[in-house]
């Protein structure tokens, strides 16, 4: 199991916990990103969490996210987890929102509290998403999503929902 980097309030590392250590319901300020992959017509990829994640089973969010190592730079992390999680490299790698934070709990209690710099992508060979990462995926029209997101918001992770807008006021698409 790999250890994520714990953070003081202003950013700095404090220390490590074990991954599956770390997501509680009193979860501590840790690093993290959050990954957004586009085709080359411009499509988003989304991804349906696997039902055997511990938070937020089952719902729709951004292509994938991670954590990275203790002391890995964090565009190593991102490349290791997109061909982890979906089995593809990324040209274009860019980190779109370096300060992006967040504090969400689940249904069932447990609490997301990361530092997650956000980025984009585009897709480098075929998809083929670890099952225990991922229940489904779909190619979606941006705008698509972000309609779908304001209508069913429940169907979609709290991250996934407040970096959409983020990423268009931006030009991530």
């Amino acid at each position: 199991m790999d250890d994520v980097t714990l953070l003081a309030v202003d950013g700095t590392p404090i220390g490590t916990m074990p991954k599956d250590q770390v997501h509680t319901t009193e979860t501590p300020l840790h690093l993290a990103f959050s990954c957004h992959v586009f085709d080359a017509g411009g499509r988003m990829l989304v991804t349906r969490r696997s039902l055997a994640k511990r938070t937020w089973p089952g719902v729709w969010t951004n292509s994938f996210c991670g954590h990275p190592r203790p002391g890995e730079e964090m565009a190593d992390a991102v490349r290791r987890r997109a061909r982890e999680e979906l089995g593809i490299g990324l040209t274009g790698l860019t980190m779109l929102i370096p300060d992006y934070r967040y504090r969400a709990v689940d249904a069932s209690g447990i609490v997301e509290n990361e530092h997650c710099p956000v980025h984009i992508a585009v897709i480098d060979g075929d998809l083929a998403p670890s099952a225990e990462e991922v229940a489904e995926w779909v190619w979606a029209d941006p705008g698509d999503l972000s309609e779908a997101a304001s209508l069913a918001p429940f169907a979609f992770s709290p991250w996934f929902r407040e970096q959409l807008p983020l990423l268009r006021d931006l030009g991530g698409f």
